[in-house]
């Protein structure tokens, strides 16, 4: 089956797969030119989800933005602000995405972690509701000291409400797959096609994409061609529509490295050509793509007027 024609119907709670008619190639058309990609990064909100980050999203020229909504590294959750909240959805053009805590751990085995992981992602998914969020970004988690296997399984069964709950207007919960570090459930894109299996595919379950991370578990983007194989690789093992967000992160470590560190756009060992596969291949073109580069300010201007010199070289800008 090809995930290009793929579409999921849901029955209960299985998914199954839908092969969709392929026209013979007498009657191709013509590719119509790749969408355009909105470029934009993740913007500080102290002070202010709209009056800090709009402003800091306008001076830095992003087209589309990624926010926190609570404590980045804690379980602290709070109501948002009705006003702020407003401003932001006001922003119809600027595609907006919710980063959920970095404690966040679907598969824990520690019953205590596991009850906060769920609350504060279910905080998360709520406040992207009510800013008009396309989605909310989670890490895919860790068995910590226990069997990749039985964290899957605890994953599948705490998010699977979750994403219930959300029926078909909420934001997507967008899976982000970790750098390979330990006993992480998720790192490679053949790691997502059994995490999305172990939650039935579920219609509201999609991707985020780091390049650092797919770079440090051992995808090799350091080339065209390599960022080439490894969306054509997604697109096969997963489908191009669970793709809703891309990082565009370059990695301050060598390919294979474990380890979680970025790097501005070029400045590292994947250099800037190969991020320019993101704008005109089949299965990102058109998907938002945000920076989480170091910082601050003027970094942050660099590495997205970097993305989209690329983007305007790949005939899509």
């Amino acid at each position: 089956m090809t995930p290009r024609h793929r579409h999921w119907q849901r029955r209960g709670r299985a998914r199954t797969a839908v092969t969709s008619p392929v026209m013979p190639a007498s009657e191709h058309r013509p590719r119509p030119a790749p969408p355009r990609t909105p470029i934009g990064g993740h913007v500080p909100v102290a002070g202010g989800l709209a009056t800090r980050g709009l402003a800091y999203a306008d001076r830095v020229g992003a087209e589309c933005v990624q926010v926190f909504v609570g404590n980045a590294r804690g379980w602290a959750t709070g109501p948002g602000d009705p006003r702020e909240d407003a401003l932001l959805r006001a922003r119809t053009g600027l595609p907006a995405f919710v980063h959920a805590p970095y404690l966040i751990n679907p598969g824990a085995p520690d019953p205590d972690v596991a009850a906060k992981s769920v609350a504060s992602l279910g905080h998360a998914l709520r406040r992207g509701a009510e800013i008009g969020a396309l989605g909310v970004v989670v890490h895919t988690g860790s068995a910590v000291s226990d069997d990749r296997g039985a964290g899957l399984a605890r994953a599948a069964r705490r998010l699977g409400p979750l994403l219930d709950a959300l029926g078909d207007s909420g934001p997507r919960l967008l899976l982000e797959p970790m750098a390979g570090q330990g006993r992480v459930l998720c790192a490679t894109v053949e790691d997502v096609a059994r995490y999305l299996d172990a939650l039935e595919w579920h219609p509201m379950a999609g991707v985020c994409l780091d390049t650092a991370h797919l770079f440090a578990a051992g995808h090799d983007i350091a080339s065209s061609k390599g960022m080439r194989a490894m969306l054509d690789g997604f697109g096969a093992a997963v489908g191009a529509d669970r793709l809703g967000l891309v990082h565009a992160n370059d990695s301050a470590l060598p390919c294979g490295s474990r380890k979680d560190r970025h790097a501005n756009i070029g400045a590292g060992h994947i250099g800037a050509e190969p991020f320019a596969e993101l704008f005109s291949h089949p299965v990102s073109a058109g998907v938002p793509v945000t920076v989480e580069t170091p910082g601050p300010e003027g970094p942050h201007a660099a590495d997205i007027a970097a993305l989209k010199r690329l983007r305007e070289g790949s005939g899509t800008g």
